[in-house]
């Protein structure tokens, strides 16, 4: 007995109607990633694992799949190693490649292998998946895409603010209205290490902290105890979980808090000005807001810090996030290069916008015009209006065999064809075709020498 197939955890198989969902969706950002000016790029779906692992912090190198060298693989592997039972250095000597876990790492990589290809300030946009050995849960997957648009070469905070109008047009033309684009920097977070007597620890505190939402402040404080963050630190910090009011009353209790902390003070220089500045442009139907527990675990940002909350009646995760990291492409020998981007979570707005029921209803038709097939001669005259119609996008097909009238009709009631054609052997000798709508049953008999007639109803 054949076994029954399974998919891996956190994977899925995607049905027509949700691609073409999927499909709208990165159709709207891709268009505007473009009208703002960014250049589309590909990379490898998987790294060598030494352009992956250490970029993610600790947390992160443990969600990389790696992947098992060809071949004999164990056979390579000496008898200390193997006997060790360390799993670190066994990974080393049997995988030398992996998944990527981002697009950005990938894409730092791209940047100093192409530097003499490329003129700077470089804007890139990336739209394929990635992978994390995450645990699955609803809007979480093993295998998932993201959207990434990046500036290099530019360190600009005029960039920071396009990147905030440039997830406001997206989410507008989505139809999320009520997004929140929450704004933090990493340097408020370096001040705050600093200041509390924990500025070698800042990792593990911005790690800790970036699980507020999730496990709350005791379990936050419970962590960063377990990290070796003394109490007496946690105690000085506490003010930031309760810090609560408008942007400017924020940023103005930071301003107190962070007063002896010169990188402190300019991480919120920087939130002022993006902030002074996007308020002044304005933003068609989302809200910004400074939240200074944001802190997002990756290790390689260095200023601004973007996350994107869905809109309130959704219980979902982020949607999207972000932000600068000034140096990345100093991992790979290329010093000085500044950077920033964003990036949207195709798999997490998909949820959130079936939940809302926000995608058109047009996106459910996979075929406009279904001709019925009543046999070789018919379906030569058929296929030829069907030519017609496709020439004019229009999406229209022949029922491949002459089968029963109720089976082909019965097909086309099935895929949602709102107008099925008719051409039989009347039809030929009449020089017409019938036009059977599927909602209303009524028939409209049109000319196959005048069939653009007929266009004028769809």
């Amino acid at each position: 007995m054949a076994q029954k197939p399974s998919l891996p955890k956190g994977t899925r198989d995607f049905s027509p109607t949700e691609v073409f969902k999927r499909n709208y969706i990165t159709e709207v950002i891709k268009k505007h990633f473009e009208r703002y000016g960014f250049l589309p790029i590909e990379t490898p779906s998987f790294e060598n694992s030494e352009t992956l692992l250490g970029k993610y912090g600790e947390e992160g190198d443990r969600l990389i799949f790696r992947i098992l060298n060809s071949g004999d693989f164990i056979g390579a592997v000496d008898e200390q190693t193997y006997r060790s039972k360390d799993a670190s250095a066994l990974a080393g000597k049997i995988s030398e490649k992996a998944l990527r876990y981002d697009l950005t790492v990938p894409f730092a990589r791209y940047v100093v292998m192409h530097r003499n290809d490329i003129d700077f300030p470089f804007k890139r946009y990336q739209i394929q998946p990635v992978w994390r050995a995450d645990r699955p849960q609803k809007g979480r997957f093993r295998e998932f895409y993201q959207c990434d648009a990046d500036v290099v070469g530019a360190n600009s905070l005029l960039q920071e603010v396009e990147l905030i109008q440039l997830y406001d047009t997206v989410f507008t033309e989505l139809g999320l209205a009520g997004v929140q684009i929450k704004l933090n920097n990493r340097k408020v977070l370096s001040g705050l290490a600093e200041i509390i007597g924990a500025k070698d620890l800042l990792v593990d505190f911005t790690v800790a902290l970036d699980k507020l939402d999730k496990i709350g402040v005791e379990g936050v404080k419970t962590e960063m105890l377990a990290k070796g963050i003394p109490a007496s630190a946690i105690a000085l910090a506490s003010p930031l979980f309760s810090l609560h009011g408008t942007n400017i009353e924020q940023l103005e209790a930071l301003k107190s808090l962070l007063k002896e902390s010169e990188e402190g003070s300019k991480g919120i220089a920087e939130l002022e000005f993006i902030r002074s500045t996007v308020e002044a442009l304005g933003l068609k139907s989302s809200r910004l807001s400074i939240d200074v527990t944001l802190a997002r675990g990756l290790n390689y940002y260095t200023g601004a810090i973007f996350e994107v909350a869905s809109p309130e009646e959704v219980q979902m995760g982020s949607i999207g996030g972000g932000g600068r990291y000034d140096d990345l492409t100093g991992i790979f020998g290329m010093k000085d290069v500044s950077g920033v981007g964003i990036s949207f979570g195709l798999d997490r707005i998909y949820l959130v916008m079936e939940e809302l029921g926000l995608f058109p209803e047009s996106l459910e038709r996979s075929l406009d015009v279904l001709c019925v097939n009543f046999g070789p001669k018919e379906a030569i005259t058929a296929l030829k209006l069907v030519s017609f119609l496709r020439n004019a996008a229009i999406k229209a097909d022949l029922y491949p065999t002459d089968a029963k009238m109720q089976k082909q009709l019965k097909y086309a009631h099935n895929r949602q064809v709102p107008y099925v054609i008719l051409i039989g052997e009347e039809e030929l000798e009449n020089r017409s075709f019938v036009v059977k709508n599927m909602k209303a049953g009524s028939q409209t008999t049109y000319s196959l020498d005048r069939p653009e007639e007929f266009l004028q109803l769809l």
